[in-house]
């Protein structure tokens, strides 16, 4: 029945300027009228809207103002020098995470963590194979860390 999800929203102050930030992403408008923009995150299959209000002021909550796009292995890689060049800054959710890109061995993805204009929290994430000798390691690795324990 449920083949994935079609939609997520995120508040903003200022939509011309959460345009652009989400263009820089490589992300395509797809419709968008006075307070309101959707843009396509698989084009047909998923998009992502944008809703400019005073809700943009909700302090941050995962469970509220957080999303997660699905990368590559390859580009989480080289994800954090791809964000700077578009002049977005990386940083972790909590003082407790890390900054650079990292494999969850337990959970079997790769992430890094970077905050949209208005302070909703993006996610660059990607699928890992994880050899079932590894499974229960619930630290989070570098990727250093992680390829040196693949090789």
């Amino acid at each position: 029945m449920i083949k994935g999800i079609y939609e997520a929203h995120l508040p903003v102050k200022d939509l011309e300027n959460s345009i652009d930030f989400y263009r820089r992403l490589g992300l395509e408008l797809a419709w968008r009228d006075e307070s309101t923009a959707f843009f396509w995150i698989d084009k047909g299959r998923s998009w992502l809207g944008l809703w400019e209000g005073d809700e943009y002021k909700t302090p941050y909550h995962p469970a509220l103002r957080h999303i997660a796009f699905e990368v590559t292995y390859e580009d989480l890689k080289t994800s954090v020098e791809w964000l700077n060049t578009l002049g977005i800054k990386v940083g972790p959710v909590n003082p407790n995470q890390p900054i650079d890109p990292f494999i969850r061995p337990n959970q079997g993805n790769g992430t890094v963590y970077f905050n949209d204009p208005d302070g909703n929290s993006l996610e660059l994430m990607c699928y890992v194979e994880v050899p079932e000798h590894l499974r229960h390691i619930t630290n989070k690795l570098s990727f250093s860390e992680w390829e040196e324990m693949n090789k």
